[in-house]
């Protein structure tokens, strides 16, 4: 699979809540950080997943660039909540065709209420 195929097949799989598909896209020694969230587990980072999906309305993919081993996506992602539609940038590192690294870069102040309902967030 070349680059874009891969984070494209990880975006899509986590935006349909398939945990199993975008964790086998991942390589050892997987890191995932964000605002909220710091992981080095394939499946630890969609923990909480389901929540999520349970008021988005839909992801607009904005810009994606690509290059041998690494790729940056741009999307909304449209909430039936009151933070309303989220700007996210999303950085990839990718090592022997596998997704190592993931940075998702987003303003958490819209989500603190929400986030701190849904409780601790370190796996």
């Amino acid at each position: 699979m070349t680059t874009r195929q891969t984070v494209r097949a990880y975006h899509e799989a986590r935006f349909r809540g398939d945990v199993t598909a975008a964790a086998a896209l991942t390589g050892a020694g997987f890191t995932f950080r964000s605002p909220f969230v710091t992981s080095d587990s394939p499946t630890g980072h969609l923990d909480g997943i389901d929540g999520l999906l349970s008021i988005v309305t839909g992801v607009e993919l904005r810009s994606e660039l690509y290059g041998e081993d690494e790729a940056v996506l741009v999307y909304d992602v449209h909430t039936a909540s009151p933070v309303g539609t989220q700007r996210t940038a999303e950085h990839f590192r990718l090592r022997d065709g596998r997704i190592t690294a993931i940075e998702l870069i987003f303003d958490g102040a819209p989500w603190q209420a929400l986030m701190a309902a849904a409780g601790p967030t370190t796996t």
